[in-house]
């Protein structure tokens, strides 16, 4: 099965090539209040410059659809990500972008909110009073799995080199999301940090598909 990696929160046309050159097939940038939030211009300037095949998606925080549908078209995103309490009929309304739903989990019980969102792919991260996402922190993956198997989940929090392989493991995730993970300051990509990341990810795709 092959895994894909999503690495979010990039800032610059520099850490975005450095993504995509070790394998990354899609990037992420935050329109949301955040250490890592871009600015249009600088976005517009990264999604031009991405090799064909891999995607921009544009991270939002409960913004208004008006604003959602502007910033894609203006910045040419390929897709958007909704981090925060947008409910399904919100998803129905961005029709026809395609949208990634957030879903933080604390228990497993929070992992049924997922099943609304039948019209998007959802991401899984780590349920935290401090920030919607980017917080370094891991939940309980074995919540994940049973999810996991019934349909596409991009897994997300706390990810780092040195775990993904015992989370792809553990989960068996259609794509991963990393952002903190492989940062040497908030917005800022480690090279070593995003390349160790993508070859640990790629290891356990081998792994899991000889499984």
């Amino acid at each position: 099965m092959k895994v894909r990696v999503k690495v979010c929160g990039i800032t610059s046309v520099r850490d975005a090539l450095l993504a995509a050159e070790c394998g990354a097939g899609a990037i992420g940038m935050v329109f949301a209040e955040s250490p890592r939030r871009i600015a249009s211009d600088t976005a517009i300037e990264i999604t031009a410059a991405l090799p064909p095949f891999v995607m921009a998606v544009g991270v939002f925080v409960d913004e208004t659809i008006e604003n959602v549908r502007a910033t894609v078209e203006r910045v040419g995103l390929h897709a958007v990500q909704l981090s925060g309490r947008e409910s399904p009929g919100y998803v129905e309304k961005l029709r026809p972008i395609d949208v990634i739903k957030c879903v933080h989990v604390a228990s497993r019980e929070d992992l049924e909110r997922a099943a609304a969102y039948r019209r998007a792919h959802i991401l899984l991260d780590t349920a935290s009073p401090r920030a919607a996402g980017g917080t370094g922190e891991v939940f309980d993956w074995t919540h994940a799995a049973g999810l996991a198997a019934e349909r596409r989940i991009i897994l997300a929090g706390g990810l780092r080199a040195e775990n993904v392989a015992e989370a792809i493991a553990t989960v068996k995730p259609w794509a991963v999301d990393v952002s903190s993970g492989v940062e040497a300051a908030p917005g800022v990509k480690d090279a070593d940090k995003v390349r160790r990341f993508i070859e640990n990810a790629r290891r356990a795709r081998h792994a899991q598909a000889q499984g």
